[in-house]
């Protein structure tokens, strides 16, 4: 790293130093680990064991879930179903996408960390959500950490509180238009504004189409070029979206799924400042690659599509304005300092 200051140098030493006495002091559990692990068919060095401040003890390997656990399977999608995983793991509801067994904590995919880095806690409030639900008359599906668990089965939770409001959108949904609509910060706000308060959302994309007796729901989320992420040893612009069917007989979804699109660059620039019918209008035709992260199939009601909705693209103020007409109350008032003081 570049410019770093002597302040972020010692505080990357700690951590340093920090994890090496974890590690340490839980060496017996983690002999204790590899072996579990070798009579699962896996070999673990001491190498495939870290300690992350916000997680724990955590052993890496690839697919290490799978070896572990053989009384679950991922569907075609990469996905597990929920109710099975809570039938074979505790759910605890102080902790949200962890699953307990008696040896190690599966966790759920990475992206659903704040700003998709694998070191981070989980960002408001999806998961949480999700942890608390009933899931009446829903089968639900999710993505797990499959390359890592967590070792040291303990209620140990590094916490970080903060708010984001879900919206109140009620309107029914067989009277919304089929067409697109494009949503994007205020212009005149700077680059830096928009990267406190609309976590570097650069636009929200939505489509609404409607075949037969099926309306379709499509969202896309685009952050603005300075996030970007490795995958697959690729440098790519991660975008989420939202799918959902909703049946214009019973006025209840079908299904409801979130998933994250990898733009490259090329693909990324191209495609931000355009809208869903971008594939119809240009020659050049985007086909990313992409990862289910959950998925909703039964009846869902269209309070929980908005919840789940809303917190899936955590702390972006556009799909408050979408659902609402407006931005949250604490949005408005900083947006309307910062005119005042500008003018």
């Amino acid at each position: 790293m570049k410019n770093m200051t002597d302040m972020q140098r010692q505080y990357l030493q700690m951590l340093k130093e920090e994890e090496k006495e974890e590690l340490s002091k839980n060496l017996n559990l983690i002999t204790s680990f590899k072996e579990l692990a070798l009579k699962r068919g896996v070999k673990l060095i001491d190498e495939n064991f870290s300690y992350i401040r916000t997680i724990g003890i955590v052993a890496s390997y690839p697919n290490i879930v799978e070896y572990l656990c053989q009384d679950v399977k991922r569907d075609k999608e990469g996905l597990y179903n929920f109710s099975q995983l809570c039938s074979n793991y505790e759910r605890k509801a102080i902790a949200e996408g962890l699953l307990y067994s008696k040896d190690f904590i599966l966790m759920v995919h990475p992206h659903f960390r704040r700003s998709y880095f694998d070191k981070n806690n989980f960002a408001p409030r999806f998961v949480e959500l999700f942890w608390k639900e009933s899931f009446n008359d829903i089968e639900p599906s999710i993505a797990l950490d499959c390359n890592r668990v967590r070792i040291d089965v303990n209620d140990r939770l590094y916490k970080e509180f903060d708010t984001w409001y879900g919206a109140k959108f009620s309107e029914n949904i067989e009277l919304i238009p089929d067409g697109i609509v494009h949503l994007r910060p205020p212009l005149d706000l700077d680059n830096s504004f928009v990267s406190l308060f609309f976590n570097n959302t650069y636009s929200l994309d939505i489509k609404w189409s409607t075949k037969g007796k099926i309306k379709t729901f499509q969202s896309e989320e685009f952050k603005t070029e300075d996030v970007f992420i490795l995958h697959n040893r690729n440098i790519v612009y991660p975008v989420r979206y939202v799918h959902a069917e909703f049946d214009l007989d019973t006025k209840k979804f079908r299904h409801f799924d979130g998933a994250i699109h990898y733009y490259t660059a090329e693909e990324y620039y191209g495609r931000r400042d355009s809208d869903f019918n971008y594939n119809t209008k240009e020659s050049n035709q985007i086909k990313s690659q992409s990862e289910k992260l959950f998925k909703m199939n039964g009846v869902v009601d269209v309070e929980t599509w908005i919840k789940f909705t809303s917190h899936f693209m955590t702390g972006n103020p556009l799909i408050f304005e979408y659902f609402e007409g407006k931005y949250p109350e604490n949005i408005e008032e900083i947006i309307c300092k910062m005119r005042n003081k500008n003018e």
